[in-house]
Formats: structure tokens, C-alpha cells, sequence
């Protein structure tokens, strides 16, 4: 056991942190173009969105989940219009997932209705604390970096 004053310090800071960071990002996701979609549903279609085109591999090794999970989940999203399928030019015995319009509507939409939400939140704040809440967003940035 850790008896230093400094340790404890520093567990109880990372522990409001998780906490404050987990209430904040449960209640963003709230804030959804289509409310029947899961979380990660829409994971996959942000990340086709950012990074383009994948096999059903490649997204779920970028997910963390296995193949079938994932298939279920780009299945859902296909039946859904947001994603289609084709086979891949290179390798006939792959197959390349994409987002389509609906798909991108959908995290357009998700995206400005996420910041509207944020920026109404900001708006409540005082120009110190908006500064405070760069400064925190800039080093949240790069701890998830490394």
C-alpha cells in the first residue's frame, strides 16, 4: 500500500478525471442523428467516415471486437442503408466496406448536433473557464496520443 501523500493525490485526480471524462462523453453520445443506433454503430460509421473505406478485418481490428461481432454490425448498418458493400479490386475474395450517403448524413448530422450541445454548454461558461477547458482538451489530446 502506498502510504504518500503525492500518490494519493494523484490517484484521486485521475479518478475525477475518469469519472468527469466518462459522464461527459455518456452524455454526448446522447446527442445522436438516429436514436435507435447503438454506440458502436456508430463507431464504425465515424471511423469509415475518418479513415475511409475497410475490410470487415481491418474495422474490427480498429474496433477491437471479432469478426463476427462486427459482421453483425456492418450487417445492421447495411440493412440500414448507412454502409454497402463491394468486392475488392485487387482481391476479388475480399470485400471492401464504405460508408454511403445516408451513412455520412448520418455522422454529419451526429457530429453538428454533438457540438451544438457543446457549444450551448460553453456558452454558460465564463471566457477563464472556456480557457481552463482548452487547456484540459490540449493535454487530453495528447495523453491519448502517446
Amino acid at each position: 500500500m502506498n502510504d504518500d501523500p503525492q500518490h494519493h493525490d494523484l490517484s484521486s485526480e485521475a479518478s475525477d478525471l475518469r469519472i468527469a471524462t466518462f459522464r461527459l462523453a455518456r452524455r454526448m453520445r446522447t446527442q445522436r442523428a438516429v436514436d435507435s443506433m447503438s454506440d458502436g454503430q456508430f463507431a464504425v460509421l465515424a471511423g469509415l467516415f475518418i479513415h475511409g473505406p475497410h475490410t470487415l478485418t481491418q474495422l474490427a481490428d480498429r474496433e477491437r471486437v471479432s469478426a463476427p461481432a462486427m459482421n453483425r454490425t456492418v450487417n445492421c448498418l447495411q440493412d440500414g442503408g448507412y454502409i454497402s458493400r463491394s468486392a475488392d479490386e485487387s482481391d476479388g475474395r475480399k470485400v471492401v466496406i464504405e460508408l454511403t450517403d445516408s451513412g455520412r448524413a448520418v455522422v454529419d448530422e451526429t457530429a453538428r448536433r454533438r457540438d451544438a450541445w457543446v457549444e450551448e454548454a460553453l456558452a454558460e461558461l465564463s471566457p477563464a473557464e472556456r480557457g481552463v477547458l482548452a487547456e484540459a482538451a490540449a493535454l487530453m489530446q495528447r495523453i491519448v496520443a502517446r
